[in-house]
């Protein structure tokens, strides 16, 4: 079993004796870990494909239930019906984003459309500041998101996802398939919403990228985070 804790500070994230299980009989996905992530925490996995990766993520994300163990936020439990709200708090990025038709602007929007965003409002001023920073011009809002490019579309993905203010990324190689361009555009915007009050974990298949947007750097491999 795994532990690595930090003591010093009340974790955002708490996985305590969490697994995954394959196929009855088959192995693990993920070995019983015990892990925290703390207010201020920028971290990095690499580690070969099939190793664990994307299943540790989207278990933090409870995408995915874990098949022992308990998932903490903030010191609690979180139960069913909360989970809509831990998933505004704690975001999780795909390497392919999923895109509705429409323009950039109606893509923007639409989470404001849905129950858990009721009483937030789309922030037009904020957006255009977020796409400053991706280096994406006003007109970018109106342009088609069927006709974006891979690196366009997950810096829409990401500006969606940052307009939220969450307070944890999870980064699932959202630069695996782009260009040097969009991998820096994508790298600005996870930058510039970071503070000492949020966290974020990126999976890389990079390990130079993996230096670059972290202070703390972990491998995986076969489920096992060392």
């Amino acid at each position: 079993m795994q532990e690595i804790f930090r003591l010093n500070q009340p974790p955002l994230i708490e996985a305590i004796s969490v697994s995954r299980h394959d196929n009855p009989g088959t192995g693990w996905l993920l070995e019983t870990l015990n892990y925290a992530l703390n207010p201020g925490d920028r971290v990095a996995i690499t580690g070969p494909s099939g190793s664990g990766k994307s299943v540790l993520l989207r278990l933090l994300a409870m995408l995915d239930a874990p098949d022992s163990g308990e998932l903490r936020y903030q010191g609690q439990a979180i139960a069913d019906r909360h989970i809509p709200d831990y998933r505004r708090q704690v975001c999780y990025i795909a390497q392919k984003p999923a895109l509705l038709d429409g323009s950039v602007e109606d893509n923007l929007r639409y989470p404001y459309s849905l129950k858990v965003h009721a009483g937030s409002r789309f922030q037009r001023d904020a957006v255009l500041r977020l796409l400053e920073v991706a280096g994406k011009p006003v007109g970018f809002l109106t342009r088609q998101a069927s006709e974006l490019s891979g690196g366009e579309a997950q810096v829409l993905a990401l500006v969606r996802a940052l307009q939220l203010n969450p307070r944890v990324l999870l980064l699932d190689e959202p630069t695996a398939a782009l260009d040097p361009v969009s991998v820096q555009q994508v790298e600005a915007l996870v930058d510039a919403w970071f503070d000492d009050s949020r966290a974020l974990v990126w999976v890389s298949h990079d390990p130079a990228q993996a230096l670059r947007v972290s202070h703390r750097q972990h491998v995986m491999k076969a489920g096992v985070l060392a």
